[in-house]
């Protein structure tokens, strides 16, 4: 099997684009002839891409309509060095930047890398997986960005921005048609409403397609949404505007099918129980799916939000900038839970208002900014406060059919006789399981200050802080819709030195052997947490983050500099059952960690940089050097049965990021592309329980290199019509998809290639393209894990295979 591995790749990441290509704004900068007239806002004001002392990849609409980027995932294929996976379902997506992102699906971290739309921060990377919709610009910002981001920015940001409502009066509209099945249309309307004082932007979008995973039902992996937004601009005065929008997205989706990449010895047991139910031997190639049960999620994201910016008459015309947003989200849905056709665990698929299987935010924010500018100085304050009500309703480990029969094949035939004392079936009965409630509320406030001042016109400094309050409360209701029955019978005949059960598995306390325990009285399975009640936790963090900066410009053609970043990432609560590990005597099951907390994730970063336009500014060329040092780094890692968050006391994240775009002298043809070297690695000397193989190891999904190429022809055809063509590029060196970096997860180098080839009117009010992403069909992971209750079993999310399509567009 040709194995290749880009985490995160979807079905319309269509590489560099017909239009565009990864790097910086390319399609901006072939516009304009020049390499350096790119604009962003990476320090809330606009400057040129080349006054930033901060490494950006900054890709406007036109490359984002090209690339086909239509979610943040997407991005990967235009942003050097940015990850992006998905694992159990759409909503639990994570990015990466440089090698450090959140790991795991535990909806108790938040990200690593922010994602801010429209000024509003989404509180997690998968609550903002959702349709884009008309975007104006997207910036990536590598390193830590916690002076105007605020917190849960340790890695970078990605930074996006819609397109905003305009007097002048257009339309679009889209249409693509792909394998699978696939269909998308999608329209916007724009215009005034009221002549100079008030227009409208209206956005629609629907896409379907068939999933990719073959099963014995309904294909998993497939697509089914729809998305609206609606915004309000108004002007009363020239110096007043506020922008009011609206926004709604449904997905009906089964998501996420899993293959497996290796069977353990259960694999018979499973054959026994359902033959033919599950791989054997593994071939991730045939995308096969053997689950059992539905994959059905409902995701439905909504909010609002405004925002107003007054050119006040104070301080020489300083900006006054408020935004208020109020989103929610929900997640319901179900999932097979073992990947195989045996009917061993899930979650169970309900449409009710308490359904089990949901997750739901809600959150309110509100910022307020002042900003203003001098001969010499540019300067900024502000205050940000955020409140977040996060609800989650687990029953992820539910009895199926099998359960008892797979637990008592796994013990010789002795589960009733030796361990229960009841009859087949009557222990663990389908349907039960655990039953968990979370309910966390977050409160979170700051000020902040980003002030450059220009010392002479070469020399500029920058310094910035942020003082941020952030105070968290988790309430947690554990149960068993059975009290946890099979795990108390199974310690009670323990409990009596030699009983009936096997002195091999009984340790000399008196207690289960380890084999037998883990699986009758796994957390997911124990009494102990029934008899809690409700379990309160509280924390409440201070933290001061800032940057210092010093920028240096040698000639109009480079600039250099230096820069420090203090970030930091909140705390938080594990959402998930811990127990003790030992064992305790007298037939008592382990007990209950009641404070599942974790400390929060600090970082100091150290930049040395260079940004050049050479060759009569055809050609951009941008080199950083970063070194990267995380404290108390938060790892989530999966055993097989639970998720625990762990501390990491540190973690090194040291390299070097390259950029460059080439317009080169012939017509029509440019070069760009990217490098990302990252050694993201965990020292040796590390001092954490969690041994193995992380000392001295890189991070899960952390290549050494990345990188990208680039190349875009566009060719007039006669008076009337333009030619394009793309093929692009992206190389990743191998690494381990595994938090726990089991070799067995480990993942070579690849490289992935698509094209685009397409017409459009010399004004280019139409357009038809086709295109193909992964080219040539590889097969890669998204992330391998340890098979669930399957012990030496391994599972893998595949990302998507080749996709190939047409689109027509037209613009009015």
């Amino acid at each position: 099997m040709k194995r290749t591995l880009l985490a995160g790749a979807s079905a319309f990441a269509a590489g560099a684009g017909l239009f565009g290509a990864p790097g910086a704004a390319l399609a901006q900068a072939t516009q304009g002839a020049m390499v350096d007239e790119i604009v962003v806002t990476a320090q809330m004001r606009e400057q040129s891409l080349q006054d930033v002392p901060v490494v950006v990849t900054s890709v406007n609409a036109q490359q984002l309509q090209d690339a086909g980027v239509r979610d943040i995932k997407d991005l990967t294929i235009v942003a050097p060095g940015l990850t992006v996976t998905s694992t159990s379902s759409s909503a639990i997506t994570t990015a990466r930047i440089r090698g450090i992102g959140t790991v795991g699906d535990n909806p108790g971290l938040e990200s690593s890398v922010g994602v801010v739309i429209d000024g509003v921060y989404r509180p997690r990377n998968g609550v903002a997986f959702s349709d884009l919709g008309e975007t104006e610009r997207i910036e990536v910002l590598k390193g830590p960005q916690g002076t105007l981001f605020g917190k849960n920015t340790t890695a970078g940001v990605i930074n996006i921005m819609t397109k905003r409502p305009s007097f002048n009066v257009s339309a679009t509209s889209e249409v693509q048609v792909t394998n699978y099945d696939g269909f998308g249309a999608s329209g916007s309307l724009n215009g005034p409403l009221i002549d100079d004082l008030l227009a409208a932007r209206v956005y629609v979008a629907a896409r379907e397609r068939d999933g990719y995973y073959k099963t014995a039902g309904p294909d998993n992996n497939d697509q089914d949404f729809y998305t609206g937004r609606a915004q309000f601009l108004l002007t009363p005065t020239p110096d007043l505007d506020l922008n009011v929008s609206v926004d709604y997205t449904k997905r009906d989706e089964r998501c996420c099918g899993a293959v497996q990449i290796r069977n353990g010895a259960t694999q018979a047991i499973i054959q026994a129980l359902a033959p033919g139910g599950l791989a054997n031997p593994p071939d991730p190639d045939e995308f096969r799916d053997y689950s059992n049960r539905s994959f059905l999620k409902t995701v439905v994201d909504t909010g609002w939000a405004a925002e107003a910016n007054w050119t006040t008459p104070w301080l020489g015309g300083a900006k006054l900038t408020a935004i208020t947003a109020l989103r929610h989200w929900k997640q319901t849905g179900g999932a097979d839970v073992d990947w195989t056709s045996a009917d061993i665990l899930y979650s169970p698929t309900l449409r009710d208002s308490s359904n089990p299987g949901s997750s739901k935010f809600q959150t309110f924010s509100q910022e307020v900014r002042l900003a203003g500018a001098t001969d010499k100085l540019n300067w900024l304050v502000g205050a940000f406060y955020t409140r977040e009500d996060l609800d989650l309703h687990v029953r992820t480990v539910t009895y199926g059919r099998q359960y008892e029969q797979y637990v008592n094949a796994l013990f010789s035939n002795t589960l009733s006789t030796v361990f229960t004392g009841r009859p087949l079936g009557t222990t663990f009965v389908a349907g039960q399981g655990q039953d968990d409630l979370y309910s966390q509320r977050e409160e979170g406030f700051s000020i902040f200050t980003n002030n450059s001042y220009q010392v002479t016109d070469a020399l500029e400094l920058t310094v910035g802080l942020r003082y941020t309050w952030e105070d968290k409360d988790l309430d947690t209701f554990w149960s068993n819709t059975d009290g946890g029955s099979g795990c108390a019978l199974a310690l009670a005949r323990a409990s009596v030195r030699g009983g009936q059960v096997p002195t091999s598995l009984i340790r000399a306390d008196g207690t289960l052997a380890a084999g037998p325990y883990q699986v009758l009285c796994a957390s997911s399975n124990s009494p102990a947490f029934g008899r809690i009640g409700t379990n309160e936790q509280h924390l409440s963090e201070k933290k001061l983050t800032g940057t210092a900066k010093i920028a240096y410009r040698f000639s109009p053609e480079l600039m250099t500099y230096a820069s420090y970043a203090r970030g930091y990432k909140a705390g938080g609560f594990n959402l998930d059952r811990i127990a003790t590990t030992n064992q305790t005597v007298a037939g008592q099951p382990t007990a209950p960690v009641l404070d599942t907390s974790f400390a929060p994730e600090k970082v100091d970063s150290y930049e040395v940089g260079a940004k050049s336009t050479l060759l009569d500014r055809k050609l951009l060329l941008n080199a950083t050097v970063f070194y990267q040092k995380y404290g108390d780094f938060q790892l989530n890692a999966f055993n097989g049965l639970v998720f625990s968050v762990a501390s990491v006391p540190k973690v090194i994240s040291k390299g070097v990021d390259l950029d460059f775009i080439w317009l080169s002298p012939v017509e029509g043809l440019t070069f760009n592309g990217g490098v990302t070297y990252a050694e993201t690695y965990y020292p040796k000397s590390n001092p954490l329980f969690l041994g193995g193989n992380l000392p001295g190891s890189r991070l899960s999904l952390a290549p050494l290199w990345s990188g990208s190429l680039g190349i875009t022809y566009e060719h007039k055809i006669g008076d009337d019509l333009i030619g394009r063509f793309a093929v692009n590029s992206k190389s990743v060196s191998g690494y381990n998809t595994g938090s726990d970096l089991d070799p067995v997860k480990n993942q070579p180098a690849f490289t992935l290639v698509n094209a685009r080839v397409g017409l459009a009117s010399a004004d280019k009010r139409w357009a038809v393209e086709a295109f193909a992403q992964n080219l040539f069909d590889d097969v890669y992971y998204q992330v391998g894990f340890n098979a669930v209750l399957q012990s030496g079993s391994y599972d893998a999310f595949l990302g998507q295979p080749r996709t190939y399509g047409v689109a027509l567009r037209y613009t009015y």
